[in-house]
């Protein structure tokens, strides 16, 4: 029982510093979605970024040029439409992520029994957005951060020191160390940078556009990747100055590449 109520705390802590909508004045909408064939087929972003529009948020295609304001990727949220298979009935949801892949809300799946495609997908869409329409978002004038993070993770640590009294059993678990290399301040306005985004195997780094730039995998040190780069195999090394260079081997030679990038 001990034990139950340590893990309830803990994830009650991390939950308390959670990203809500409202931390994100905008939102990004792609131009296509898994599962249509072609760029706005049934005109499902340009519904998308209407319904975001009425639902208060500034909303943005990928291919659009952002504000000034909002040159900080971690700063806006990504939508995505999903489609829920099901026999006869046309069901759609909406998933809203911020810049490294994590959920931040989940719409209510929307329905249509409409057989034409068109019909049914807008309704489909429509009926998936009072969910969204029911937040009554309203941005709160406080950025998310991925400062935040650390923060969290101290607090669980200390939850976990606390509660270590009650139940030794929970003793075991640890907190990872963070990386003793500190990088420097990144500048959000340098035109060379990458932000990285989650993949299974470890990261995507995508430039403002966005498109996927560098591809990395993780190793057994936390400070360095194995990275492809317009098919060039290498390495992401953060070395002591605190920046992140691409190494590889070109014509026999090694090449040292300076990477900016935001994680």
């Amino acid at each position: 029982m001990r034990i139950k109520l340590l893990l309830t705390a803990i994830l009650c802590s991390v939950a308390g510093f959670a990203q809500s909508v409202n931390d994100y004045k905008a939102v990004i909408v792609p131009l296509r979605y898994d599962f249509i064939k072609t760029d706005n087929q049934y005109r499902l972003s340009t519904l998308t970024k209407s319904n975001l529009l009425k639902a208060g948020f500034e909303a943005y295609y990928t291919n659009e040029q952002l504000p000034d304001a909002l040159t900080d990727r971690c700063h806006v949220l990504y939508a995505d439409v999903k489609k829920d298979n099901a026999f006869l009935v046309t069901k759609l949801f909406v998933e809203l992520k911020d810049c490294y892949g994590q959920l931040v809300y989940t719409s209510e799946i929307g329905k249509s029994r409409e057989k034409d495609y068109d019909v049914a997908y807008r309704e489909a869409l429509d009926d998936a957005f009072k969910s969204i329409y029911a937040l009554h978002y309203k941005y709160s004038g406080t950025p998310a951060t991925s400062a935040k993070a650390p923060v969290a993770q101290k607090r669980t640590a200390e939850t976990l020191a606390a509660a270590s009294s009650v139940a030794p059993a929970a003793a075991a678990i640890k907190v990872a160390p963070a990386n003793t290399v500190s990088a420097p301040a990144i500048d959000l306005k340098d035109p060379n940078l990458l932000y990285a985004q989650p993949t299974e195997s470890g990261y995507q780094l995508i430039d403002k556009t966005p498109k996927v730039v560098m591809k990395l995998f993780k190793t057994s040190q936390a400070n360095v990747y194995i990275a492809t780069k317009d098919n060039v195999q290498g390495s992401l090394i953060l070395k002591e100055d605190g920046q992140w260079y691409f190494e590889s081997i070109q014509n026999d030679k090694l090449v040292s590449e300076k990477v900016v990038v935001k994680f």
